[in-house]
């Protein structure tokens, strides 16, 4: 015997949450692999001495996607089947990720100079370093970090030295072009505010999913205990 009358709306409220919750999944999936893959910031997974903050922050984005994904759908099928242990697990899962981005959430914010930091300080590091040796894989993965970002050294200026790794300028543009530590803070300001937001969103479906599959949870179980 099925559920009836208002909780056979939450239950296909339910189930819509957690389509919407599973797209949600695919969207945090969705960032990490931009940030992973994106020829603005790929460089930086190409080299030994890469900044560990940034990276660790990144794979636990396409982590939590993917595990978002299958939380998903793991409610889908508990509220379709009405299954309590499916629900119940549902709901635990739910609320250890709603934990989880809750702490990251103030770890990024807490870190967000840190990891800017970092990334600048790799950078310069790098630069100053192929100046010296000319090694070919510093080359690249300079070459891969100014032509994404479209910048050049630490001052912006062709009086930086190793110009070879820089996009082609042409007249005046040489002697004005954006300096990489400025590019990267706008690159992390950017893109933080649009991890931000989808957070934000994601935070407020938990929050409905939880309470949503603990009603259905008890009205399937008030349900067989008539029966």
């Amino acid at each position: 015997m099925g559920v009836g009358g208002g909780i056979s709306c939450i239950k296909y409220l339910m189930f819509a949450f957690n389509f919407l919750f599973w797209l949600a999944g695919t969207g945090v999936l969705a960032v990490g692999l931009w940030l992973r893959f994106d020829k603005q910031t790929v460089g930086l997974f190409q080299a030994d001495n890469a900044p560990s903050t940034f990276l660790i922050g990144v794979y636990v984005l396409i982590v939590a996607g993917a595990l978002m994904m299958v939380v998903g759908f793991l409610g889908c099928c508990g509220a379709l089947r009405e299954s309590q242990c499916m629900l119940g697990l549902f709901f635990i899962f739910l609320l250890i990720i709603f934990a989880a981005e809750v702490a990251a959430g103030i770890w990024g914010l807490s870190n967000k100079n840190k990891i800017v930091e970092e990334v600048k300080k790799f950078y310069v590091d790098t630069y100053s370093t192929y100046q010296t040796s000319k090694q070919p894989a510093l080359k690249e993965t300079l070459k891969v970090i100014q032509f994404g970002l479209q910048c050049c050294g630490p001052t912006g200026t062709v009086f930086d030295g190793a110009t070879d790794t820089c996009p082609t300028k042409e007249g005046l543009a040489v002697l004005i072009t954006t300096s990489c530590p400025a590019a990267i803070d706008d690159l992390f300001n950017s893109k933080m505010h649009i991890i931000g937001g989808v957070g934000i969103g994601i935070g407020v479906l938990m929050i409905f999913g939880m309470i949503f599959s603990m009603l259905l949870c008890c009205a399937v179980r008030r349900t067989r205990d008539v029966v």
